[in-house]
């Protein structure tokens, strides 16, 4: 599996990178490493596309939730039906937004993988024939930032972007009173700090391993966010073409 992986999604985004680190101007790592970001960005588009909409239609849907929530409040069982029917309904399936980030997921390992070793000389050792072997690779960017090392600054704003984007999705709740309103009350309470925890991971995450990689991240939820900016605008009456 190991092997699979190193050879369908590790070595060609190796090589893309360092393709990138040999045709941009000055050799400039920094840039190579955001042309690759918008590179596999337009790459997944798709599946990032249909799962940010997947979102947006499930939290349009969210105060019918709520209102089947409360009317069913003492039977589970009911609840759980008439939801499926409102799901059925509406042509919306709950785990519509998880399946294309699932999908996207080796790809971001590899990613990771790639700005974890790929700045070494051993990595070097897996570039393709066809793909000049520049021998080593110089991590710095704009002649002072090394991405081979840890960056801080990096590191906060990707965790910056992180819950700017995460915000986005956040759907405004009324204060559930009444039966089940312990349970709506503690969903929203853990909904909002998923909102800055996942932002505070990133800026931990970021502040431990190479600055590539949180410069990737910074540039992939900046564009993530803006998507999600131009889909949310769109007009309700077409959320899912």
């Amino acid at each position: 599996m190991s092997y699979i992986f190193q050879v369908v999604f590790y070595q060609p985004i190796l090589n893309l990178l360092i393709f990138l680190y040999n045709i941009v101007p000055g050799h400039d790592i920094g840039a190579a490493i955001i042309l690759l970001t918008v590179i596999i960005k337009l790459v997944l588009l798709p599946l990032s596309k249909q799962s940010i909409k997947s979102q947006k239609a499930l939290q349009n849907l969210q105060p019918k939730i709520d209102e089947l929530k409360k009317k069913y409040a003492n039977n589970k069982e009911e609840q759980g039906r008439a939801m499926m029917q409102l799901y059925k309904q509406e042509k919306v399936s709950p785990f519509s937004s998880c399946l294309p980030l699932l999908i996207q997921l080796p790809f971001l390992w590899a990613v990771f993988s790639v700005f974890r070793q790929g700045l070494s000389n051993h990595a070097i050792t897996y570039v393709y024939p066809f793909i000049h072997n520049p021998g080593v690779i110089n991590p710095i960017s704009l002649g002072v930032v090394d991405l081979s090392k840890a960056n801080i600054v990096l590191a906060i704003l990707a965790g910056a972007a992180q819950f700017w984007q995460a915000k986005m999705m956040v759907t405004k709740r009324p204060e559930v009173s009444g039966d089940g309103a312990k349970d709506e009350n503690m969903m929203a309470i853990m909904n909002k700090q998923m909102l800055y925890m996942m932002p505070i991971l990133t800026v931990v995450i970021g502040m431990t391993f190479p600055g590539g990689l949180a410069l990737y991240w910074l540039v992939t939820t900046l564009l993530t966010a803006l998507q999600q900016l131009y889909l949310f605008k769109q007009k309700d009456s077409s959320p899912l073409s």
